[in-house]
């Protein structure tokens, strides 16, 4: 996880956060990558579906996804199986697909009911 975090960091605008009570990455507010299971697999954001069907045939010990990424573009990285320069490839272009999206808008504030009164 060290050389992973490293390399994330590294990338301009990447600013650490949590997600799901692990260490996650933002670019200008967009979901970048996180880590799971232990730290020991990385979800990264993709442009495509495609794109990570790529990678899975590239190389499947290293590249899967859950049912709970089936529809969405992102691919689940076991960071023991994936060679550091291909991982830096894939952050790389993940990087460059969430940089060039807008940035994301701050949430507004849930607006309240008050309670025992009528609308």
């Amino acid at each position: 996880m060290p050389a992973t975090r490293r390399l994330l960091l590294a990338l301009q605008n990447v600013v650490e956060g949590r997600s799901y009570g692990m260490p996650s990455f933002l670019l200008n507010g967009r979901f970048l990558a996180r880590f799971r299971d232990g730290d020991t697999v990385l979800v990264v954001q993709l442009a495509t579906i495609g794109e990570r069907e790529v990678l899975m045939e590239l190389d499947p010990r290293a590249f899967f996804i859950t049912e709970h990424y089936r529809n969405y573009p992102a691919v689940l990285v076991r960071l023991t199986e994936v060679a550091l320069p291909l991982l830096s490839d894939v952050v790389m272009d993940a990087w460059r697909h969430v940089g060039a999206l807008p940035p994301k808008r701050p949430r507004k504030p849930a607006k309240r009911r008050a309670k025992g009164g009528s609308s």
